[in-house]
């Protein structure tokens, strides 16, 4: 088949420049650059400014106005935990966590990943207002952790990527329990109680078999969003909750599926062409017949999942780097750097991951409750184990949960750049020269 022009120059190159795995990677780490340069140059009141401006959603006295800054933190970043929830739902349906035996791995180590850091961090901000920074470290981007280990190239096993995709989801869903229990403001029974009929009406609709995604559009956004949003818990929550009432089940089987398809396509191929590019009415209905069985054949769940990852990647997160990580330097950088609200996300990131998921793994390979995956060296674990103290996303969204006092926030910034450079470059050091 001839390719047009502009398919050749222009769409083929840029859909594979979406589908690189490393790519994602690399434009979150240039939005986090470009923001760093904005805050730190002659732009830099422009800057802050601009995510300050409010803008409001309702009418007449039902009207929420919240910052640039709020609704990217709380609307957008929605988007991105309603797709780790769709990764997550399935994941434990079909994935690395479905098997208990198989999951029980990653999980662990993800729960060590997550409790060591946090120890970690308190063990130098035992009381007082930076205290409550204890979950930052806790996180991982999994974004950027897979982004190296594809920039690693053959060298890595596939089971390595599965196991660090197991451990990162994990440790989200750790994370969004963490903000879900700990870092909610106070909350409104009735806008919660609202929110669980709008949960309720979800659940039902998948038990009964919807399956339009509008549907479920409008109540987990319209309804379940918006109430968590006046609850007081972090309107984040819903995104993740709304995926997991998205119907992972389809309507037509596989044999049936292939059935249909080789009849349908039979038909079109004995269909009598109109000799012109225009099909002709009964080719259009044999199409319109594939695209019905095609869309029955899989699942809301992965139709979604898979039509909303690109968004995610290549909008809502480069958008969340350029709002987040905007750190002006001002003042003796040096004395940010080694304060304890740093030190305690360095040393947690870096050390309390690394030595949180070795320790997790170790007990549980050494008392034979779960085995290494097959292919895989204690090397490799060490490698994962650093990369996944790159924790870029997640911690700096739960840095703006945890602290009011903007130097406690600059200095946590700090530190979870710091900690996801050393972090991100010595796994990647490990695992190359395997």
């Amino acid at each position: 088949m001839r390719l047009d022009p502009i398919d050749k120059i222009l769409i083929l190159p840029i859909t594979r420049f979406i589908n690189n795995s490393t790519t994602s990677g690399i434009l979150l780490f240039a939005s986090a650059i470009v923001a760093l340069i904005l805050a730190n140059s002659p732009l830099k009141e422009a800057y802050h400014h601009f995510w300050e401006h409010t803008f409001s959603i309702g009418y007449d006295e039902f009207r929420i106005t919240k910052s640039l800054h709020h609704w990217i933190n709380d609307g957008l970043m929605s988007i991105f935990f309603f797709v780790i929830g769709l990764e997550l739902k399935r994941e434990i349906i079909a994935g690395s966590l479905s098997k208990p035996k198989d999951a029980l791995l990653p999980i662990f180590a993800g729960l060590g990943g997550m409790i060591f850091p946090a120890l970690l961090y308190l063990t130098l901000n035992s009381s007082g207002e930076t205290n409550s920074g204890w979950g930052i470290p806790m996180a991982t981007d999994i974004a950027f952790a897979l982004g190296i280990l594809y920039m690693i190239g053959d060298k890595v096993p596939t089971s390595l990527k599965v196991f660090l995709t197991a451990l990162a989801i994990a440790d989200d869903l750790g994370a969004v329990l963490v903000i879900a229990f700990f870092y909610t403001s106070e909350i409104s029974s009735i806008s919660l109680l609202i929110g669980g009929v709008f949960l309720g009406i979800l659940i039902i609709a998948n038990y009964i078999g919807i399956r339009n995604i509008f549907f479920y559009g409008l109540i987990g956004i319209g309804g379940l969003w918006m109430a968590f949003l006046l609850s007081g818990i972090h309107a984040t929550i819903a995104g993740v909750i709304a995926a997991l009432t998205i119907p992972a089940n389809v309507k037509i089987q596989d044999k049936q599926f292939v059935e249909k398809m080789n009849k349908l396509t039979n038909n079109f191929k004995n269909s009598i062409p109109n000799d012109v590019t225009l099909l002709t009415h009964d080719q259009l209905y044999i199409i319109d017949k594939i695209r019905y069985y095609s869309k029955a054949a899989l699942t809301p769940l992965q139709r979604l999942e898979h039509s909303m990852h690109p968004m995610v990647a290549y909008v809502v997160m480069p958008i969340f780097a350029l709002a987040n990580a905007g750190i002006t330097f001002s003042g003796d950088i040096s004395e940010n750097i080694v304060s304890n609200v740093s030190l305690g996300v360095i040393l947690g990131l870096v050390i309390g991951k690394f030595v949180g998921i070795v320790t997790m793994t170790k007990i549980l390979v050494k008392f034979k409750i779960a085995e290494l995956p097959e292919g895989l060296q204690w090397k490799h674990i060490y490698g994962v184990a650093l990369i996944a103290g790159v924790g870029f996303t997640m911690s700096l969204f739960i840095t703006d949960l945890a602290f009011d006092n903007e130097l406690y926030i600059i200095q946590a910034k700090i530190g979870i750049f710091i900690a996801s450079l050393i972090s991100g470059f010595g796994g990647f050091l490990i695992l190359r020269k395997l």
